[in-house]
């Protein structure tokens, strides 16, 4: 482990069952970030570290911890056990990322919809989404070599422009994709990574699902209907939803770039230019 074990040896000692000889702590492969999963007799727990390159994408686990303390008990998440900025000391959740033919069965069968509703019926996590900050950050940590004159105006008329209203302001994950969401042994889902949640419109959340996860218009209309019949809000007709999901749209594209951005001068990894790529297209910057 890295010179911040030190720290996580702290941490654990604020578990009980965690602070005994004999402890195992072995990295988790397959989940975004540095996670470690630790084995003590009396279960597992999981360990996510908030690295520098993380941190700069706005990733708090203090935050996170508090936040997901704050979510209503049956809220289909994991408990937290113990937070600071940098380490998230998880309960382990025994299940599979979904598959593309689980996650499409998901979708279309309406299950990731009731359990999107639920979580939007809930009270507020107490931590506003602020998209402008988020876009000042990225563009600081953006590859200034990549930087041109259309991206500079891009970039002032998001900073500029008025934000869509909001139709209802709820407790949101803001990060469900397939790998964010597990097949529990009963069959229910559970969501993970909930590093960039927070408050904000419901209808930003349903962009940032259907945009992210490129959704075809028939599984989108799979999953408003869903949603709609497990929401305990009412007036929210189709066509109301759908606009408000539109307004976001492009809010939601270029928060989408700007991650891919700063990943790519992270990592210089090109598969992030790969899917940068399309949405400087359709943004109207040259890529």
């Amino acid at each position: 482990m890295r010179k911040s074990s030190v720290s996580l040896d702290v941490l654990l000692t604020q578990v009980p069952a965690m602070n005994v000889a004999g402890r195992r702590v072995a990295p988790v492969h397959g989940l975004t970030g540095a996670s470690w999963r630790v084995s003590a007799a009396s279960g597992d727990l999981i360990a996510r570290e908030a690295t520098p390159s993380e941190r700069l994408l706005g990733v708090d686990r203090r935050r996170e911890y508090r936040l997901l303390r704050r979510l209503p008990a049956g809220t289909p998440a994991p408990k937290p056990l113990a937070g600071t900025a940098q380490w998230l000391l998880l309960e382990w959740l025994a299940g599979e990322c979904l598959t593309p033919a689980g996650w499409q069965a998901a979708v279309a069968g309406g299950q990731l919809a009731a359990v999107l509703a639920q979580l939007h019926r809930g009270p507020r996590h107490g931590y506003p989404i602020a998209l402008r900050a988020r876009y000042a950050a990225y563009w600081q940590a953006s590859d200034p070599a990549r930087r041109c004159p259309a991206w500079l105006r891009l970039q002032q008329r998001f900073m500029r422009a008025k934000m869509p209203a909001p139709l209802c302001c709820a407790p949101l994950h803001m990060d469900i994709h397939p790998g964010n969401v597990l097949r529990a042994p009963d069959g229910g889902l559970r969501l993970i990574d909930w590093e960039y949640a927070g408050d904000g419109d419901i209808a930003l959340e349903l962009a940032a699902l259907f945009r992210g996860n490129g959704l075809d218009e028939g599984l989108q209309a799979d999953f408003l209907r869903a949603y709609q019949a497990g929401s305990s809000s009412p007036g929210y007709a189709t066509a109301v939803l759908r606009r408000r999901i539109a307004a976001w749209a492009p809010w939601v594209d270029y928060l989408m770039l700007m991650w891919y951005e700063v990943r790519w001068r992270q990592t210089r990894q090109r598969h992030f230019l790969r899917h940068a790529a399309p949405l400087r297209r359709h943004l109207g910057l040259p890529f």
